[in-house]
């Protein structure tokens, strides 16, 4: 037979479960907005008035109440895997569309300041030079169009050299903020550990360690595994980053390139630091890795932006040469020459010649007397070098137009995949983001529990005082 005052107990649990329901309401109201959030909902379980039956053993009691048996993390770990695999791909090809955009602007086509309508207007000045060729005017203004080009090359191939340096230097970057996030991972493996070892609730704990997870996704390209005590392991690719309580930082090797001229003798290789084996990364760091591979997406714009350069030097000096100045000097020199010692390339290429009557330009020696030749002839053929199917203008066509489709296509690749993670976002918001109308419902519901239990316990308590302080009073 149940006791008189089971009720008192029933009642009081009812208390501390609403309560408790109550606390998570709030709790999840309250972070409606924080960022990696996860709604938790009360699991309650009732209570048996027979704590160990027997075979024989009977009673009239109903229950001893209600007690919550856990709060539950409303998260879908197959949803989970999947959100930190597209994130990493979004942030992949973020990363690759805006390198492409960084490039296209070291270029700037179509614009009349760019390298394009640059020629342009040196092959006119060279036109005009065949026209006019005892005019000292044409042949200034077309030397300064030509410094113009040669100008235009060193910029865009400084560009190209600064956008590497910049990437080589948030690649340092992102290596700190990986071996960083993985030690918070180690550290909130941990406490998450130890604290469900001893029964407590760790889901604020595991949001934290959720979103220390995306973040590495996003940057290295990371994946999680769920172990049975409640750790998380963290690969890139098939290797270990954390695993468990401890973690394998990662290191660029040192004397890595700087520089895309330091490319020809070195590399920029990824590692993780105790056995120097590579990380193959994904994320934004195996994009920043493709830019500054060697032959990579910089390396290649560069070489060809170089070939721009010599292509041009080449046909112009190789016509330049066959012809006499004004002043019946000839054969020409080179009309583009290297800045420095080194090679000719983009980055260094300049004018030659500065005094106009220095020009080749005459396809005989004009100080003859007689038979002097005072023509253009050789101004003309260069200024038709502008057509040529293998001239300066082709080559840089041809890298501008492979340009843009590259550009072009990361751009479609980039909206797609940040199309498939907006969706897989929303369908991890859904199970596991707070919905307020929900909250408020359940508030409602816990409120009512609460006051109706109240009343239970305003009820058995007026019961007990009519049988305690009334009962057998009667004829007295």
């Amino acid at each position: 037979m149940g006791s008189t005052f089971s009720g008192l107990n029933t009642a009081l649990t009812s208390l501390y479960a609403q309560r408790r329901g109550l606390d998570v309401t709030g709790q999840n109201i309250a972070n409606a907005s924080t960022e990696g959030y996860t709604r938790q909902r009360v699991v309650m379980q009732s209570q048996n008035a027979n704590l160990v039956p027997g075979v024989y053993a009977t009673t009239t009691a109903v229950g001893s109440g209600v007690t919550v048996s856990s709060v539950e993390r409303l998260r879908n770990t197959a949803l989970d895997q999947r959100s930190y695999t597209e994130h990493a791909n979004s942030a992949y090809h973020n990363e690759r569309a805006s390198s492409y955009a960084l490039i296209e602007d070291a270029f700037a086509e179509p614009s009349d300041t760019a390298l394009q309508a640059r020629l342009q207007d040196m092959w006119d000045g060279w036109n005009a030079v065949s026209t006019n060729p005892d005019k000292a005017a044409p042949k200034a203004a077309m030397i300064q169009q030509a410094t113009t080009v040669a100008a235009t090359l060193n910029d865009a191939s400084a560009q190209l050299n600064n956008q590497y340096q910049a990437t080589r230097a948030g690649l340092d970057t992102y290596v700190g903020e990986v071996n960083k996030a993985a030690e918070t991972i180690a550290r909130l493996n941990q406490e998450i550990v130890v604290a469900t070892a001893a029964g407590l609730q760790a889901n604020e704990l595991q949001d934290q360690r959720g979103q220390a997870v995306l973040k590495l996704s996003e940057m290295v390209g990371a994946t999680a595994t769920d172990l049975p005590n409640g750790a998380l392991s963290v690969y890139v690719g098939s290797a270990p980053l954390v695993s468990e309580f401890t973690t394998r930082p990662i290191e660029i090797e040192a004397g890595g390139a700087l520089r895309l001229e330091d490319l020809g003798t070195t590399e920029v290789n990824l590692r993780f630091t105790d056995t120097k084996s590579p990380v193959s990364p994904g994320g934004s760091m195996g994009a920043a890795m493709e830019m500054l591979a060697r032959g990579g997406t910089l390396q290649t714009m560069s070489e060809r932006l170089d070939k721009v350069a010599t292509t041009l030097a080449k046909t112009v000096n190789d016509i330049h040469k066959l012809g006499y100045s004004i002043d019946g000097t000839g054969p020409g020199e080179n009309f583009f020459v290297a800045g420095n010692a080194n090679p000719l390339s983009a980055a260094n290429i300049t004018v030659g010649v500065t005094d106009p009557d220095k020009l080749a330009i005459s396809s005989g020696d004009p100080t003859l007397d007689p038979g002097g030749v005072l023509d253009g002839v050789i101004a003309d053929d260069i200024s038709e070098l502008s057509t040529s199917r293998t001239g300066a203008d082709a080559e840089y066509q041809s890298l501008i137009g492979d340009l843009g489709v590259a550009a072009q296509s990361s751009i479609r690749r980039r909206d797609i995949q940040n199309a498939v993670t907006d969706q897989v976002d929303a369908a991890r918001d859904a199970e596991s983001g707070v919905n307020l109308d929900e909250e408020m419902t359940n508030l409602l519901t816990y409120q009512r529990g609460y006051e109706a239990a109240s009343r239970v316990l305003t009820t058995i308590d007026s019961m007990l005082d009519q049988l305690i302080n009334r009962t057998g009073l009667v004829g007295r």
